[in-house]
């Protein structure tokens, strides 16, 4: 199911474009069984929490058939690919398992960040910028309103972290979040099936969850099969990596 122009021109605008319906029930339903049987079976290490939280819990299913088949076996593949190019995406072989539970207190705001920086529990070698491609998100439960640990990404963000770093180097993420004004955050909603295709460069984060369900998504980590090669270029030219990008792209340059 390739992107539309009109969706690629939402994904060149905004960073982001939403895939509806896109991942088949059984898919979904799948991961849900796995997830929840591997839940019940082994619980949650309270020491692990924060770990869980940054990489990725039920870590033992990650590089499963039930995770794995939500990209690789769904249209989602032929979407990313459509945008970056046929045969240009490095085979993918393990998702994130991210949930999100229920807060008692009042839902925290989202807090923009670009995946890929450094931190104590997130797996990313401190002095380094673990980037990639694109990220791929699925909703394996519904959003049909905010603070229900929601998707959140500041549109167009992309656009305004390349200004900033063509100005002060790709290098300069290794200090910390750029410093520019962004625009009002959007949290995502949906239903179960539904995905989103996500530059890299979009700041995003998630909203706290004041509802009563947990939030159950995966989410992917897709790399152009040249993406070491252009490791910091990407991240001053944006749409480098993306080649079937390139109508939309010509379109804005006349």
């Amino acid at each position: 199911m390739p992107l539309t122009i009109d969706q690629k021109q939402q994904l060149y605008e905004l960073g982001y474009v939403k895939l509806p319906g896109i991942v088949p029930q059984d898919r979904v339903g799948a991961a849900l069984r796995a997830i929840n049987a591997s839940l019940g079976t082994n619980g949650i290490d309270p020491a692990k929490l924060t770990t869980f939280r940054a990489q990725s819990y039920t870590p033992e299913l990650r590089d499963t058939a039930p995770i794995t088949a939500l990209l690789n076996e769904t249209p989602i593949m032929a979407a990313a690919e459509s945008a970056i190019g046929p045969g240009q995406i490095k085979p993918v072989t393990h998702g994130q398992v991210a949930l999100r539970f229920p807060v008692a207190e009042e839902p925290n705001e989202p807090r923009p960040h670009i995946d890929g920086m450094y931190s104590p529990t997130n797996g990313v070698k401190e002095g380094t910028i673990a980037n990639f491609t694109a990220l791929v998100g699925v909703l394996l439960s519904d959003l049909p309103g905010p603070y229900r640990g929601n998707f959140t990404v500041w549109p167009g963000s992309h656009r305004l972290y390349e200004e900033y770093f063509r100005e002060h180097g790709a290098q300069a993420l290794l200090e910390g979040m750029p410093k520019v004004q962004l625009p009002e955050p959007v949290q995502v909603m949906g239903q179960a099936g539904d995905a989103f295709l996500v530059h890299y460069q979009l700041a995003h984060g998630i909203a706290g969850n004041g509802s009563p369900h947990i939030r159950y998504a995966i989410f992917f980590r897709l790399h152009q099969i040249a993406h070491e090669q252009v490791h910091w270029e990407c991240m001053t030219d944006i749409w480098r990596e993306w080649a079937g990008m390139r109508d939309v792209l010509g379109a804005v340059a006349r």
